[in-house]
């Protein structure tokens, strides 16, 4: 016959009971997955804040530049789009697109188009309509609207792409207008 040792036996079980062991790995197992989550939405989040500052300085680099001649050419608007393309860096520009518009206003205080020009995007009508009445006649503005498309790394699979949209205003420094020459 066996003996069983009752007091051994119940001391196994109630140790057996308060086994803590597992509880670190359990608790890792059931919170890895929404902290990991939160960590790859807080990147694209900040990622996004950061492209959205880059868009206002590009627009805003881009209507300095022009604002700055009495004339310009192909050549350098070119330039130009090219200086607040570097607002970007390091990030990629497939999402790039910008719109800069020569207006000078009428005797009615409306804006006459003296030169456009829109690459990757489509013309920011609504901004040159905005400005109507807030010149006098023979005075001009250079407006500039810059748009990137961001694509998130992480937070693809639950949004599309965030579209920033920035217009900058300026007066010419040198002129009333810039004119095209070309």
């Amino acid at each position: 016959m066996i003996a069983v040792d009752w007091f051994y036996t119940t001391h196994c079980l109630k140790s057996w009971l308060k086994n803590e062991d597992g509880t670190a790995f359990m608790e890792v197992a059931m919170l890895a997955p929404p902290m990991i989550v939160l960590l790859m939405g807080v990147f694209d989040l900040g990622t996004g804040i950061i492209l959205s500052q880059k868009t206002i300085t590009s627009s805003q680099i881009a209507a300095d530049l022009v604002s700055r001649n009495r004339t310009i050419d192909a050549a350098g608007l070119s330039d130009i789009i090219e200086g607040s393309k570097l607002a970007f860096e390091p990030f990629n520009l497939s999402g790039y697109g910008v719109d800069i518009v020569s207006i000078e206003f009428d005797a009615d205080g409306n804006p006459d188009i003296l030169w456009r020009e829109t690459r990757d995007m489509s013309p920011n009508d609504v901004s040159v309509a905005s400005v109507t009445g807030l010149g006098e006649e023979g005075e001009g503005m250079i407006i500039v609207t810059i748009k990137y498309s961001y694509f998130p790394k992480f937070s693809h699979l639950f949004t599309d792409a965030l579209d920033f949209t920035e217009v900058a205003f300026s007066r010419g420094r040198r002129s009333p207008t810039v004119t095209w020459d070309g």
